[in-house]
């Protein structure tokens, strides 16, 4: 059994059902909570799973990351409207040598973590998980799971497949998680924002679901539109994504279970939007290579609304 310990920095839907599922695979896991930490600390965690539910009566459960002890791998599962406080959160529990793993939506977010921390490996993971949150300590999880891992290096150069990715590959499979691994980092990115930028976009704008955007024949021309936008973009940064990998994100959504995406939970939460992430900085790649991509930055304006309302 592996000897690593994981850091949960922020057990919502995603951070709490991937940090769950790690514990009772008998890894050490410590998780860092906010509203719900009384109610954690307390009851612990509750997994519905179309995998089997499964419940965690206790857990290391932390309302102040000070009182952490130093892991070797912190999952970073914050929203990245919330990475403001990753300077103060960082530095205190990830090991010297440690490695810090990024599950976070949008485009550059290894570049911000790399900027605060100087003694640890920065791994990314796309994250293709559709669940939410019922209640406090109470998770849902509907569909899908895989992650993603791709290794961080300045300038996303790729890095091939390293040790580090393998050996939290194998943590993650042994709990029940399908990974994959990847040597270009930054193409995975651009892969997950041709899903990302159509669905969250459009499901907070039009009030819609997953299912609503693809069946519907004018929302389905639009997506395919905001999707080329995104592989034009990519193709600036000397990324190439085919055709046939958008078709087959299309095809993906029709046969995934009607979904509320994170970004439609978040609008209806009255939370703030991840709108820079997932729309800004690629907005900001295109312009800088004088790349238009009109769809998107009409998604962005809206948003950009929207959020400001909040």
């Amino acid at each position: 059994m592996s000897q690593r310990r994981y850091a949960i920095i922020g057990t919502g839907a995603l951070g709490g059902f991937y940090g769950a599922k790690l514990q009772t695979a008998g890894l050490d896991v410590h998780f860092l909570l906010h509203s719900d930490y009384e109610h954690v600390n307390k009851y612990g965690l509750i997994i519905e799973s179309k995998d089997g539910d499964f419940n965690l009566p206790q857990v290391n459960a932390y309302c102040d990351v000070a009182q952490m002890p130093p892991c070797d791998v912190v999952v970073v599962a914050l929203k990245t409207t919330q990475n403001h406080l990753l300077p103060q959160m960082l530095p205190l529990v990830v090991k010297d040598d440690g490695v810090v793993l990024v599950l976070q939506n949008g485009l550059s977010v290894e570049e911000e973590v790399a900027q605060i921390v100087d003694n640890a490996s920065i791994i990314g993971g796309l994250c293709f998980l559709c669940a939410n949150k019922l209640g406090p300590g109470h998770i849902r999880h509907i569909e899908y799971g895989k992650i993603i891992l791709g290794e961080y290096i300045p300038d996303y150069h790729p890095a091939g497949i390293t040790n580090r990715m393998r050996e939290i590959a194998n943590d993650f499979e042994s709990a029940g998680i399908s990974i994959e691994l990847t040597d270009d980092l930054l193409l995975g990115r651009w892969k997950k924002l041709v899903w990302n930028i159509p669905y969250n976009g459009l499901s907070v704008i039009l009030n819609a679901q997953t299912d609503e955007l693809t069946t519907n024949l004018h929302t389905r021309t639009l997506i395919e539109q905001l999707m080329y936008e995104v592989a034009m973009v990519a193709k600036s940064t000397g990324r190439m994504i085919p055709d046939n990998f958008m078709h087959a994100m299309l095809d993906y959504t029709v046969k995934m279970t009607p979904y509320r995406t994170s970004m439609k939970i978040d609008y209806d939460a009255h939370r703030p939007l991840e709108v820079e992430a997932i729309f800004g900085k690629p907005l900001r790649k295109a312009q800088a290579a004088g790349v238009n991509l009109p769809q998107i930055s009409c998604l962005y304006q809206q948003l950009k609304f929207l959020d400001s309302r909040r």
